[in-house]
């Protein structure tokens, strides 16, 4: 039967045809880091799909990879920031302007991985990973933004990773691997103020920063997050430290143990653990009470209920090793990298929040990791 002329109309008017999802009101451009290529793409989602724009070649080793891995908007949209991990031996942060130019470099510690900025713009926190040196405690850096500068290199634990900040910018969490430790930075005194063993059946929070510890039974410099832990591990090997939307609360990734762990941050307990996807790896949240995990050893993107913790959806990814995840800042879509092995080119993904699907998928340079949205624009 075909439809009365009325719904032809009602279709055409609000940019439909049957069968159809609705025309994008805005294009969404982002910025993604592939670590095997030295490059960064610009990438565009709109009505059209996906595509890249444009690439921009980085690092300065002509003969081995520099590794971008880390990647940051600044406030302003007009610069961003780029991580490069495998430094000589230090890595180091790039600043980049919106055109391509490099602005800014700083030397860091070994191999700095996620980046975040601060909500007012002025501070660049980088976790530095520490992945292929030795299994001693490593560290957070701490930098200007104009000008690039580090102020401060402050002693955390054994590889730091998934450097975020909390809404209103007071404090800044990091998980570290191989310590089984949340780790909290005041960013008013640039001191660790608390962490939290995260060590299944032995949790606990203590002030300052944590103590020296013997490696745990799962420590493993080579897997970064993709080898199966042992059977009947309760090492959590934390991979992201995420606060909530509104402050109150920091999702931690277990990778070790596929789970998902909040932190209460006002009484700092444990409050929930949740089930998640085999090796849960980043995580990200939306203004509507949702949350992203990205699973890194399963080829899928998880959307979970932030209240009930209730999976919603489990999406498969195009590609093998999923990495990265954010956010839209209308909380309509979200984007997240996936590395690809071997000489498989890397990806971008584009989820519909709305209907929970995958609407585009970008092909981008090999091991895809850190990106960010660089601007959403009105079609």
């Amino acid at each position: 039967m075909r439809p009365p002329i009325l719904l032809w109309c009602l279709l055409l008017a609000a940019g439909l045809s049957l069968g159809q999802s609705p025309t994008r009101s805005a294009e969404y451009v982002l910025l993604v880091a592939s670590e095997a290529a030295d490059q960064i793409a610009v990438v565009r989602f709109g009505s059209g799909g996906g595509r890249v724009e444009k690439t921009i070649e980085t690092g300065i080793m002509p003969s081995d990879i520099d590794g971008p891995h880390g990647l940051a908007v600044a406030s302003d949209r007009r610069s961003y920031f780029v991580s490069l991990a495998h430094g000589q031996p230090f890595g180091s942060v790039w600043k980049y302007s919106a055109a391509g130019t490099v602005l800014a470099r700083a030397t860091l510690g070994m191999f700095p991985a996620t980046i975040s900025v601060t909500p007012d713009g002025e501070f660049l926190y980088v976790v530095n990973f520490n992945l292929h040196g030795d299994p001693v405690p490593s560290s957070v850096s701490v930098l200007t933004t104009e000008p690039l500068q580090e102020i401060a290199r402050i002693p955390t634990c054994r590889m730091p990773h998934g450097s975020r900040i909390n809404p209103a910018g007071t404090r800044h969490y990091s998980a570290c691997m191989m310590d089984d430790t949340l780790v909290e930075i005041d960013t008013g005194t640039l001191r660790v103020s608390r962490h939290f063993i995260l060590t299944r059946g032995a949790e606990r929070g203590a002030a300052g920063p944590p103590a020296q510890s013997k490696p745990l039974p799962s420590d493993s410099h080579a897997g970064h997050g993709t080898e199966n832990p042992p059977p009947a591990s309760t090492a959590c090997s934390p991979t992201w430290a995420q606060p909530s939307a509104d402050g109150q609360r920091v999702f931690v990734a277990c990778n070790g143990t596929n789970e998902i762990v909040e932190v209460n941050a006002a009484d700092w307990r444990v409050t929930r653990r949740f089930p998640a996807g085999n090796g849960v790896y980043n995580l990200a949240v939306t203004p509507n009470g949702r949350l992203l995990a990205t699973n890194r050893r399963d080829q899928s993107v998880s959307i979970f209920d932030v209240e009930t913790g209730q999976e919603l959806k489990k999406l498969r990814t195009s590609r093998r090793v999923v990495h990265g995840v954010v956010v839209s800042p209308d909380g309509r879509y979200a984007f997240v990298s996936v590395e690809g092995v071997a000489a498989e080119p890397g990806t971008v993904e584009m989820i519909d929040l709305a209907t929970l699907t995958t609407t585009s998928t970008v092909d981008v340079g090999p091991q895809a990791g850190g990106l960010d949205i660089w601007k959403v624009e009105p079609r």
